[in-house]
């Protein structure tokens, strides 16, 4: 688990949120993800071939650390027999259920209609920093 480096939040948001220095930008490679502690929560920041995502280390389903899940695409809703694959770098596999999170929303995909989801985060490429708002 990574030490992050906090400073007050940039102008004035009504929302307080910490700005969080989570590493230089060549130090987070696409691929790569680090987990941190801020405010007492676990988050995890990744850097995939869709973005940057932050995201609880937290599942609804029994509070498994998510984030050590495989980050991969699933399928998208299609024809009887017809399966397209999609969202590619943008989802969450729990490590211990498989429960699938949309790293954009937090949504679980198993089931949407249930409304759990994983509390998602601002994650921004600032200066040659990566900086988590949180």
């Amino acid at each position: 688990m990574t030490t992050p480096t906090s400073t007050p939040p940039r102008g004035g948001s009504k929302t307080r949120r910490t700005r969080v220095v989570v590493a230089k930008a060549n130090e987070l490679p696409v691929g790569s993800r680090r987990i941190l502690k801020v405010g007492g929560r676990e988050i995890g920041v990744f850097h995939t071939s869709a973005g940057l995502f932050g995201m609880r280390n937290s599942c609804p389903h029994q509070a498994a650390p998510v984030c050590l899940g495989p980050v991969t695409g699933t399928t998208l809703p299609s024809q009887p027999g017809e399966y397209i694959w999609g969202k590619d770098g943008e989802v969450l596999r729990c490590p211990w259920h498989g429960w699938e999170f949309d790293m954009v929303t937090g949504v679980g995909l198993y089931d949407p209609y249930r409304h759990e989801r994983v509390a998602t985060y601002d994650v921004k490429e600032e200066e040659g920093e990566i900086v988590l708002y949180a």
